[in-house]
């Protein structure tokens, strides 16, 4: 694809609409044959949902790792290829990550201790775009620069994986 007269791939994902990135990610991801059903009815990889976001990122603190958390949506293509080649593969490989899904009604212990639900904490910290990755340290604070939304696939493990380092530095 040609876009302002250079071939697409050279073009930084800043100057692009955010509507054609999207379009691109998902061609890409059609073309790496991520299924777009479902990930539940796919048997496509999955993540544990944050159930006690204390006690999770605790556990991943005695690591010396950032809690990673994925802000997701039901049935959304490009959560789906962030959590499949890039996010499980790192949970397989002993990364603390947890999936929260937006609109959830599903109960979940906050940083503080206190009962809230994942749609609730989507709103707290005004996630707008799935997939949204976020890196917590001490006391629930984000020590990483979030990943937001679906960039351009040949750059989005390498932003995955600079963040990470961001987040251990920072510990």
């Amino acid at each position: 694809m040609i876009v302002h007269g250079l071939p697409f791939s050279f073009i930084p994902s800043a100057v692009l609409p955010l509507s054609l990135r999207r379009r691109d990610w998902l061609r890409w991801a059609v073309a790496a044959g991520a299924p777009l059903a479902s990930h539940a009815q796919s048997g496509t990889a999955t993540l544990p949902a944050a159930q006690s976001l204390r006690e999770e990122l605790n556990a991943a603190l005695k690591k010396k790792q950032p809690l990673v958390v994925m802000a997701s949506l039901e049935g959304c293509p490009f959560c789906r290829v962030a959590r499949q080649s890039y996010l499980s593969p790192l949970h397989q490989s002993g990364v603390d990550i947890v999936q929260v899904d937006m609109n959830s009604p599903q109960a979940v212990i906050d940083f503080a201790g206190k009962a809230t639900t994942h749609g609730q904490l989507i709103r707290q910290w005004k996630i707008a775009v799935t997939p949204t990755v976020l890196f917590f340290g001490p006391g629930g604070r984000e020590v990483a620069e979030r990943l937001e939304g679906a960039t351009l696939p040949d750059f989005y493990g390498a932003y995955l994986d600079d963040r990470l380092e961001k987040g251990r530095r920072a510990l």
